[in-house]
């Protein structure tokens, strides 16, 4: 294992990134950060960037269906009930 400054990393990224990638345990200490491990993302690491976009749209399309009487919302006890 090898600790390493926020200093030293910014000023060698390449070099413990691609020991990491090898495998060596590369602890950053930071004094006002704390410190880190860093670690290479694995193929079954699920790493997932939402895109709520239409997630949203179909929000907004239930508020307006619920403002033309064509729904009715579940109230938070309902929602909480269901869980």
């Amino acid at each position: 294992m090898i600790v390493i400054s926020t200093r030293d990393f910014r000023a060698n990224q390449t070099k413990y990134l691609n020991m990491a990638r090898k495998g060596e345990d590369i602890i950053l200490k930071s004094r006002s950060s704390g410190s880190f491990k860093l670690t290479p993302v694995e193929a079954d690491d699920n790493i997932v960037k939402r895109d709520i976009t239409e997630e949203l749209r179909l929000a907004l399309q239930q508020v307006r269906d619920h403002i033309d009487g064509k729904i009715k919302l579940k109230t938070l006890d309902e929602v909480i009930n269901e869980l």
